[in-house]
């Protein structure tokens, strides 16, 4: 899969007339033109009329069509320009050749923004990018706000405003809420929105941004964190048009305690040359964005209807929570197969206290009163009250956080689920709710729904929003850390010495020196002879490498030899590595260092969102294990410490199984250290490496061995 293609043919920063209207009138305008307005639902821009109609939109309305005087028992326009007032939004649904001197129309007639659902540009190769330069152009000179073009429009449920050619809008009514989506897709954003009506979940606002040829994702979701009536925010990105922007975006969120969930695409690697370094081959574009996110408190969900319904539990149930999951199902095979999916999201499973076993106990057959519960061990008399009793207590349990109640076949079963659901919803605690049969539990559904409780039709849907908000919880209950700056660093005007291109590993060796990490003694020999003879001034064992920058991944080709412990051993193998690898720019002979464990610490420059430091088991394996950690630079001591025992081998770094625990104090300082120096080279920076660093016992320190970069010219 490879990475998409953003629409780039935009407005340059700076390079604009001032907007006419603002992201909080294009969501509320006062009143719309439809451009190509059509009594047919078979047309789009009757889709779009009759949209508008239906739902009762109570601004004006403008039709605009060349051959009609009446549309839908409104006044019709000949042009935009005829309209009484220039309306503060324009959505144009007509052929692509018609489509720039249309914007152009209205941007003279005065028009505030224009919704371009047209396709045929920036996305349709370099005619179109040429026809979207000049939507661009445009509103550069005039200040007309342009959504799209190849968007689907707008969604405003509680301004009644359906701005949108799709069928999904052929509804009763549209569905309010307090959860707001903005969507590069169009067609995706109708299907969430659809979606989610009939799972019975509404949204303040539903906005496609198509190509962001002026207004943006971030524009909107800056407007929307200031939005009283928008509680929770979700996103579905394929590519970002200004990372720091993004990130700006997600910590106002979090400031403003909305939570921010966001569906990217383009997840794989494609297009990272990871024939240079492990670090760009393992730090890929998506994994950057994850490590992003992370640090700024933002759920990154798989599957849209996941993010939604994670975004609904969220507005409904604000927390701070702490603590597991409780189960309860009608079937001991529904119940294990649960608590099986819930520890390997790694969830934690609720652990119940004495007082709520001791008042589940006279309910239920011993040993049931545990998590998970199975409604089908209970005592007799069988009574139908009893599901609403065991729902309350066990989710009141000081140590529940989220709920899962997996509804199987039962005798009553529509009012047992009915009683299970009025529980849950008075436990003021995230409980999902699945059902596993098909045609029976119809009846169970529909009780569900004359309550307003929603429900999923698999077990697995419901595990994964509830994984969903136990991240988001864990992201918010860390604040992120200032990284302090550590003491004795240079002055980032030092790093103006190295130059662009591939740094020789004594170059890479002294920019790592020059921020305080510690490096291997080491001499440099151009030929054989004077490579045994500085191995015995360094003294044995020592290290032997061959130096070419032809070379990246020295022990793949045999270009290094270790434990060389005579002057001899060490001429013999330096002329083996001349004959057998060609010209060679000379050798370096190195101290043999005694290791515990291997780490390699990388750094690499994102164009998205710049500098990010990298930490995880090192050696020749670490591409295959892929045991990393990753965040935005620089990062405190604390975050650094964090990305450490983040790793599946922190166990071994602490000293797992009768292992000495290892000098983690000394790793982390490289990883702070690295991350600094990241930052400093700021643009300069392309990538950097240490691998191995040679990690020792507690106390004695971490060294590195080998080190590679890139530099770009200043």
């Amino acid at each position: 899969m490879s990475a998409p293609v953003l629409h780039t043919a935009r407005l340059p920063a700076g390079a604009r007339a001032t907007p006419r209207v603002d992201v909080e009138r294009i969501l509320h305008p006062r009143s719309v033109a439809v451009l190509g307005a059509s009594d047919s639902k078979a047309k789009f821009g009757g889709r779009i009329m009759n949209s508008l109609v239906h739902h009762g939109f109570a601004g004006e309305i403008y039709p605009i069509n060349l051959h009609r005087s009446e549309v839908l028992g409104r006044k019709a326009y000949a042009s935009i320009g005829a309209a009484p007032a220039p309306p503060d939004v324009a959505i144009l649904a007509v052929p692509p050749a018609a489509l720039v001197p249309s914007v152009r129309e209205a941007a003279e007639a005065g028009v505030g923004c224009c919704v371009i659902i047209t396709t045929g540009f920036a996305e349709a190769g370099p005619e179109g990018v040429a026809r979207q330069t000049e939507l661009v152009d445009v509103a550069a000179r005039t200040g007309t706000r342009i959504i799209g073009p190849n968007c689907m429009g707008l969604i405003v449920p509680h301004h009644h405003l359906a701005l949108c050619s799709s069928v999904v809008l052929d509804t009763d009514r549209l569905c309010d809420g307090t959860v707001s989506l903005v969507s590069q897709s169009g067609a995706l954003m109708v299907s969430i929105y659809d979606r989610a009506a009939t799972d019975g979940i509404g949204f303040r606002a539903c906005v496609s941004c198509g190509n962001q040829s002026d207004l943006e994702l971030c524009d909107f979701i800056e407007h929307l964190i200031g939005d009283p009536g928008t509680e929770a925010i979700c996103v579905y990105v394929e590519g970002w048009l200004d990372g720091a922007r993004f990130r700006r975006a997600a910590a106002a969120a979090r400031v403003a305690g909305k939570p921010l969930l966001v569906l990217k695409t383009g997840r794989t690697q494609a297009g990272v040359d990871s024939a240079r370094s492990h670090t760009a081959s393992l730090a890929g574009s998506f994994e950057v964005f994850q490590a992003v996110c992370r640090e700024e408190g933002v759920v990154l969900p798989r599957d849209p209807d996941d993010m939604v319904r994670a975004a609904h539990f969220l507005v409904r149930h604000r927390g701070p929570r702490r603590g597991g999951v409780a189960i309860l199902s009608g079937s001991g095979g529904g119940a294990g197969i649960a608590a099986d999916r819930v520890s390997e999201l790694g969830l934690r499973l609720a652990s119940l206290s004495p007082s709520t076993r001791a008042q589940l106990d006279p309910m239920l057959l011993a040993p049931q009163a545990l998590n998970p519960i199975d409604l089908g061990g209970r005592k007799p008399p069988e009574e139908v009250e009893i599901a609403g009793d065991v729902t309350r207590i066990l989710f009141a349990d000081p140590d529940v956080a989220y709920g899962l109640a997996v509804l199987t076949s039962m005798p009553f079963f529509a009012t047992r689920a009915r009683l299970i659901a009025e529980a849950a919803r008075a436990c003021d605690k995230p409980v999902m709710i699945a059902f596993t049969p098909g045609a029976a539990a119809n009846g169970p559904r529909q009780a569900l729904r004359e309550i307003g409780q929603f429900y999923c039709d698999r077990v697995e849907d419901a595990i994964r929003v509830i994984a969903l908000v136990a991240e988001h919880d864990t992201l918010r209950a860390t604040p992120p850390a200032r990284a302090e700056r550590p003491p004795a660093l240079p002055d980032a005007t030092a790093l103006s010495t190295f130059r662009g291109g591939p740094l020789a590993e004594a170059e890479a060796r002294r920019l790592l020196g020059a921020y305080g990490v510690t490096v291997a003694r080491e001499a440099r020999a151009p030929t054989p002879a004077a490579a045994a003879e500085a191995a015995a001034k360094l003294g044995y064992p020592v290290v032997l490498k061959a130096v070419s920058r032809a070379i990246v991944h020295k022990s793949d080709v045999g270009a290094v030899r270790l434990g060389l412990s005579s002057r001899e051993a060490v001429d013999l193998a330096a002329r083996e590595m001349a004959s057998r690898l060609g010209p060679l720019d000379g050798f370096t002979v190195q101290e043999m260092l005694a290791s515990e464990a291997e780490v390699i610490v990388g750094a690499r420059r994102d164009p998205q969102f710049g500098a990010v430091v990298l930490v995880g088991l090192g050696g020749i394996a670490v591409e295959i294990l892929k045991d990393v950690a990753l965040a935005p630079a620089p990062v405190s001591a604390a975050r650094a410490r964090a990305l450490v025992d983040s790793l599946a081998a922190a166990p071994l770094l602490h000293g797992a199984r009768g292992r000495p625990p290892l000098d983690v104090d000394a790793i982390v300082d490289a990883v702070v250290r690295i991350s600094w120096l990241a930052a400093d080279l700021g643009p300069r920076l392309v990538d950097l490496e240490v691998n191995p660093l040679i990690v020792r016992r507690a106390g004695e320190g971490a060294v590195a061995v080998d080190a590679r970069g890139r530099l770009e010219d200043s």
